[in-house]
């Protein structure tokens, strides 16, 4: 990894969400055909790019079954224990409505009402996601959604892994189906004979299926667009360099677009973890990938301060940071942008990935300076409530005329003003 003195031109900002002319061409013609053909179009489609040409869509129960039968009973424990942290972080989340009082009998208020329809879409291709299964189903079934649907890519043997639908099963969750890309995201969008439409998307994917989000964004909602993983070490003298370095190459190993940064007040450390790099590189099953995301987007920055460290952080906005240093919940006090911070060298970033409780689908692309984390509030609306009294409405109509007169509106006035006291209480 290069290593350079720290500036103040540090950026994550990378024109990957957007992706190319041709990539969006085929995603528009992708969502036209469904919303046209339904069924048919995601069939050609599967069979074009999985390999896939499911004659039902629809995980069976016996498939479903099958999958948990044969599953290892530890990873199923396991997958259990990960769904009980991730429950219990998220019912910290649920919000309660509200009644204000009024004079006269009147009030206002807000309602908490859970969406009625959502779509989860989980990746696939070279490897199996189940934590993004638990990830995005838990804090829907918190809010109180009533049905939850998961689409993910089935391989070219027509399946799904069963590490999938054993999370699937773990959370009662029976609508499933073997789609995947950017047919699903059309699917899920406008319904096909098969599958009915939902009221919001979420889920991580590839660029086809990020810009398949944005396409029908409006329709329904959707959580975010999300780009390549990231990750921010903070660390002084105190961290030790191969827990650096494994780390950084934690999410290196996810995508040759994804970013590793080390953020240093510490020239004997930066120099040690780029060693380090180099020497678990070599060691990595997915080596390829790490190497292309280190080469491309690795950096090591050497500050002169903590402040000026702790500055350029929160410049950078990273979807992950880990803090490494002394005092370092002191220091996490002082992090205004990060999309989940992890304290200390015991509380690595695959700890909130897989089992912590806190939730792993993050912003990315410096868009925690605004963005949340996947949560409970993204499978509710909030719903205010007028009530007005005779009494309070007498007090307030002229008030109310006037200001709608301000602005040019006379039909807002004359709808308040048409209210009278010849026409019965209320």
């Amino acid at each position: 990894m290069n290593i350079t003195t720290l500036t103040s031109d540090i950026s994550l900002k990378r024109q990957l969400e957007g992706g190319n002319e041709e990539q969006l061409k085929t995603v528009r013609q992708v969502i036209a055909d469904v919303r046209e053909r339904g069924d048919e179009a995601i069939r050609m489609y599967s069979e074009k790019w999985d390999g896939f040409a499911p004659a039902a869509f629809r995980v069976t129960e016996e498939e479903m079954a099958a999958a948990v039968a044969g599953f290892n009973p530890q990873l199923y424990a396991d997958l259990q224990e990960a769904a009980s942290n991730i429950r219990y972080y998220h019912e910290a989340q649920k919000r309660a409505g509200y009644q204000l009082p009024l004079e006269n009998g009147s009030w206002l208020g807000q309602r908490i009402i859970p969406l009625d329809a959502v779509g989860l879409y989980v990746p696939g291709g070279s490897a199996a996601y189940p934590s993004s299964v638990l990830m995005n189903v838990i804090p829907a079934q918190v809010a109180g959604v009533k049905r939850i649907v998961i689409t993910s890519p089935a391989g070219r043997d027509g399946k799904l892994p069963d590490a999938v639908l054993v999370a699937a099963h773990i959370l009662g969750v029976k609508e499933v189906y073997k789609v995947g890309g950017a047919q699903a995201i059309a699917a899920l969008a406008y319904g096909t004979e098969t599958i009915a439409p939902v009221d919001k998307i979420t889920g991580p994917g590839n660029i086809f299926v990020a810009l398949a989000k944005r396409e029908v964004f409006g329709e329904v909602a959707i959580d975010m667009i999300a780009g390549p993983s990231e990750i921010c070490v903070l660390a002084d003298e105190t961290a030790y360099a191969d827990e650096v370095a494994a780390d950084l190459l934690s999410q290196a190993e996810h995508d040759a677009l994804a970013c590793a940064v080390l953020i240093t007040t510490s020239d004997t450390l930066a120099e040690a973890v780029a060693e380090e790099v180099e020497k678990q590189l070599q060691k990595l099953p997915r080596e390829e990938i790490a190497r292309k995301s280190v080469e491309n987007f690795g950096h090591i920055y050497v500050a002169e301060s903590l402040k000026d460290a702790i500055d350029a952080v929160n410049s950078l906005a990273p979807e992950h940071l880990e803090i490494m240093t002394d005092n370092a919940v002191a220091v996490s006090e002082k992090i205004t942008h990060a999309g989940a911070i992890f304290i200390g060298r015991y509380s690595s970033e695959p700890v909130g990935d897989y089992f912590a409780g806190t939730n792993h689908v993050l912003p990315t692309n410096s868009t925690a300076r605004f963005a949340s984390g996947l949560n409970v509030d993204d499978f509710i609306k909030r719903t205010s409530v007028v009530y007005y009294s005779k009494d309070t409405w007498a007090q307030n109509a002229q008030k109310i005329a006037r200001l709608a007169r301000l602005e040019g509106l006379e039909g807002h006035a004359r709808a308040v003003e048409s209210r009278g006291w010849d026409k019965g209480e209320e």
